[in-house]
């Protein structure tokens, strides 16, 4: 049997994301994300035909693109 460590979608502490659980975070289509993807803006691990992202890569990309208005 299996050991599971912790949420789903999560292994060795590392947190991956579905294309469109990003897109969602972001507040961008998943259009947009498989752009960045491809890009290479923002790291990613193919899956079969499936992209994962590292809940920690959307949060440096995040930090890296921040916008100061002030």
């Amino acid at each position: 049997m299996a050991q599971h460590d912790g949420p789903a979608g999560a292994i060795g502490g590392v947190k991956f994301l579905t294309v469109a659980e990003v897109a969602a975070m972001m507040r961008v289509s998943k259009m947009t994300v498989y752009r960045m993807v491809h890009n290479g803006e923002l790291a990613a691990v193919r899956v079969g035909r499936s992209f994962r992202v590292d809940e920690k890569d959307v949060d440096a990309y995040l930090r890296r693109s921040f916008y100061d208005a002030g």
